[in-house]
């Protein structure tokens, strides 16, 4: 039988059309997780004054500052950091979990760098901003790892120090190009943001439709807009059979671009969107299975909320008792912060079970090594030079899996069980056969 860790190490050139993970394998590793972290306390009495030392992390996300705000993310971690310290800490640790409000300006994104190389955190979790250029010097200067950010940025795909766990915006737009395909979309029409980062994911978009000759339309739109009428009339065009839209802008002015394509009306374009566009809230907020997204694709990097995978996130959301915080369990930003405090985990186990220290150092040098990082919301991890993306833009992006999902009854669903290898995409080498 195929291990599943040998399952996600075999090479997309396999004889197969589609290859996928099956999440429900996933739920095998991730069964204990409503008791997470409690297997790496110290025993005894779980106050955090039975912990010996302190080990320093941050999270960093954008907030009061618009459609970029991801409060969600700094809540989780502080909240993780409570419930890690009321279960005893981290290997005999107390966890010190600081958080930083990045402004979604690249001077904000430098100071939450700096903060953490002033508070000598050993690593950055999590994490939102698209300053990667910004933020990414501060800490290689310092050898601190970044583990598990958003994605938004090229060097959080290139630095040697950054260690992704999704395969952020390029993997989600290949992957909804790849749905689209097997939707039967004859046209497909990309609304993204008119920016740098927007221009890079025609090209991906471009990988995934060109084996099966769809005609790919570039459709520019602010990243911020009462009105977008004018781009959702030219998304739609004719509204000929077959005719697809898919979208690539944040969540809020997602909602604003749904209302507009509700007035038109269109009868017969499908629609699709990437996760982080389109999230459960946003379902909820345009109508749900009356609205305009019923029935709509999307891709994300993880199974949906709904999948008992995220039982322990929900623990420790319920758990978390500050008030008065949002944190929505169906947020990207959210499931990657928590993805990113998994791995964490997992480095730390295995560092003190090996009698090393926890430092940036020792953490950076484990995962370089190729220690297969396994939390079972994502495909194994490995950070191996023989596991690197052929590519010079994004050698850092080693998850290229994402899931397909679909609305129905106004939730997010699977619509096919497992993950999708889209990395010969993302390459732009030849499907495979």
């Amino acid at each position: 039988m195929t291990s599943r860790r040998d399952s996600f190490q075999a090479r997309p050139t396999i004889a197969r059309r589609r290859r996928r993970r099956p999440i429900a394998a996933a739920a095998t590793a991730a069964a204990l997780l409503p008791t997470l972290f409690s297997a790496s306390a110290c025993g005894g009495s779980a106050d955090a004054s039975t912990t010996t030392d302190e080990l320093t992390v941050m999270t960093w996300a954008p907030s009061d500052t618009g459609s970029a705000d991801r409060p969600g993310m700094t809540a989780l971690a502080e909240a993780v950091g409570k419930d890690v310290n009321l279960k005893g800490g981290l290997n005999g640790h107390r966890l010190r979990v600081i958080t930083c409000n990045e402004h979604n300006s690249s001077e904000g994104a430098k100071a939450c760098a700096q903060q953490a190389v002033d508070a000598k955190a050993v690593a950055v979790l999590g994490s939102y901003s698209q300053w990667g250029d910004a933020f990414m010097p501060v800490l290689e200067r310092a050898g601190i790892p970044l583990i598990g950010g958003y994605g938004l940025s090229q060097p959080e795909f290139s630095s040697p120090l950054s260690y992704p766990v999704d395969g952020g915006m390029p993997a989600l737009i290949a992957g909804s190009g790849r749905q689209l395909v097997e939707a039967g979309c004859k046209a497909v029409a990309l609304i993204r943001p008119d920016t740098p980062a927007g221009d890079n994911l025609l090209g991906y978009l471009g990988n995934a439709l060109k084996p099966a000759g769809i005609k790919l339309l570039d459709v520019k739109a602010p990243e911020q807009s009462s009105d977008y009428t004018p781009v959702a009339r030219k998304a739609i065009g004719k509204d000929d059979t077959g005719n697809c839209v898919t979208s690539a802008l944040a969540a809020e002015p997602t909602g604003n671009l749904l209302d507009a394509y509700r007035r038109l009306t269109p009868k017969n374009t499908r629609i699709a969107s990437v996760i982080g566009s389109v999230q459960q809230s946003v379902v909820d907020s345009t109508g749900g299975d009356s609205g305009p997204l019923a029935g709509a694709f999307v891709t994300s990097w993880y199974p949906p909320e709904s999948a008992k995978t995220w039982d322990g996130l929900r623990a420790v959301v319920r758990a978390d008792a500050t008030g008065g915080r949002t944190i929505d369990v169906a947020d990207p930003g959210v499931q990657t912060t928590w993805v990113a405090y998994e791995v964490f985990r997992l480095v730390s186990d295995k560092l003190s079970a090996a009698g090393k220290p926890v430092t940036a150092k020792s953490i950076a040098a484990l995962l370089d090594g190729g220690e297969v990082i396994d939390v079972g919301l994502t495909p194994p991890l490995n950070w191996s030079t023989t596991n690197m993306l052929p590519s010079g833009e994004s050698p850092r992006l080693v998850n290229t899996w994402i899931t397909y999902q679909v609305v129905k009854g106004g939730r997010m669903t699977l619509q096919q069980p497992g993950f999708v290898d889209v990395r010969w995409v993302l390459t732009g080498a030849r499907p495979p056969a």
